[in-house]
């Protein structure tokens, strides 16, 4: 019985390592966000913004980069895209968002695509993240 529970709490440790651990491919994550399809782990928003493409997405990076256990993966306001990896308090788990901006009218058109790494539903997650997200950008 005491082997099988130190088993079990091996299993749980390396369960856990690998998702705080698992390389972050930024080649694989850091994709137009407009080509995302939204998913039981997934969402995407789409937000006009009055400010011109590069100065929309680096109100939007200080507003993501602002939320707890989140930084960025790859890109820049001047790349016109922007990745951040946000984990999961308790376990680590990571949620990969997605933002580009592209000229809209007077201002620009905000495309952010949200998506778990891991698992099959986010509980909504995502989703709620770029509805504050959106919520706190300053218009």
């Amino acid at each position: 019985m005491r082997v099988a529970l130190l088993l079990a709490l091996a299993l749980l440790l390396a369960a856990a390592a690998w998702v705080r651990l698992a390389p972050m491919d930024p080649a694989r994550w850091h994709a137009d966000p407009g080509q995302g399809q939204d998913g039981p782990n997934s969402a995407t928003l789409r937000q006009p913004h009055p400010l011109p493409p590069a100065q929309a997405l680096a109100v939007l990076a200080a507003v993501a980069e602002a939320t707890p256990r989140t930084s960025r993966l790859a890109g820049s306001p001047q790349d016109g895209r922007i990745t951040w990896v946000t984990r999961s308090r308790i376990w680590g788990f990571a949620d990969f968002t997605t933002a580009a901006a592209a000229p809209e009218g007077e201002g620009s058109l905000l495309v952010l695509h949200a998506r778990a790494r891991f698992g099959y539903s986010d509980l909504g997650v995502n989703r709620a993240r770029l509805a504050a997200w959106a919520a706190a950008l300053p218009q």
